[in-house]
């Protein structure tokens, strides 16, 4: 590990943080590799139940570390396609992982997000920003196309098609009130504040069950896509029914009833 992604407890919490503040926290190939490994190893960790994603320095992060040499780093005989590509799929596989993971994560937004580390952003499931908070999709003002790292999946989803038409085909950014405005975060947060913020909400969804948790996240990732109504309220109908036999269902309303904090033993 290179110390690039700092990981902190905090009980039933992790802290993840960018730690590359003298490059904007700009992905590189020991920030990709420590990301895909935490983003990864969450399924087998169940101590674990919700994540906060931060950043250290000034900006949250610039996205792919374009001044990093990545020659050296592959198979000796690698054409440049397929590094290129290598380098691809290692980014993309995060944001895959962060879906995928049980639990969910709360990310802090300050200062500049840009491509790949908007996508970082946009993988999370809920999103606050500081007032100096901006992103954009970067990647068409470097020759690429537009759509790139889950930008075109995650992005309509998150603020309809005409925000993110304007994002991707310009690569403009956008601040804090219009990302709030449009949706793509939930709050904005005084900068010294973002931390106790994402803490508070994280405690709130540790007052519930932890399969309730986990399964809602998972039928929140599925029901997005969803081919029907019906097919979105099969889901929910098969989660709640396994919730309903749990002990953690039935201690859940003796708590309700007697107004106290339940105890839950993931059972």
């Amino acid at each position: 590990m290179s110390g690039e992604l700092l990981v902190e407890a905090r009980g039933q919490v992790e802290i993840a943080t960018l730690n590359r503040p003298g490059r904007l926290n700009a992905l590189s190939e020991g920030l990709v590799g420590e990301l895909n490994d935490y983003f990864g190893g969450l399924a087998e960790r169940k101590e674990v139940r919700v994540v906060i994603l931060r950043a250290a320095g000034r900006g949250f992060c610039a996205g792919l570390d374009i001044q990093e040499d990545r020659l050296g780093n592959g198979v000796s005989d690698e054409t440049p396609v397929l590094r290129t590509l290598r380098t691809q799929t290692r980014i993309g596989t995060i944001y895959r992982k962060m879906r995928a993971c049980p639990q969910p994560i709360i990310a802090l937004g300050h200062g500049a997000a840009a491509g790949g580390g908007l996508s970082l952003l946009l993988a999370s499931d809920v999103r606050y920003a500081a007032p100096s908070f901006r992103c954009n999709a970067a990647y068409i003002r470097i020759g690429l196309g537009g759509c790139d790292m889950a930008s075109s999946y995650f992005l309509p989803r998150l603020v309809g098609a005409s925000l993110a038409s304007e994002m991707i085909l310009t690569g403009r950014f956008i601040d804090a009130e219009r990302a709030l405005r449009a949706g793509l975060v939930s709050e904005i947060v005084e900068e010294e504040a973002l931390l106790d913020r994402g803490l508070a909400l994280a405690d709130e969804m540790l007052a519930t069950s932890p399969w309730g948790l986990r399964l809602s996240k998972q039928a929140l990732n599925l029901n997005i896509d969803a081919q029907s109504l019906d097919a979105a309220m099969a889901i929910e109908d098969r989660q709640q029914v396994i919730l309903s036999a749990t002990e953690d269902h039935k201690e859940a309303l003796a708590a309700f009833l007697g107004k106290r904090p339940p105890n839950y033993r993931e059972r």
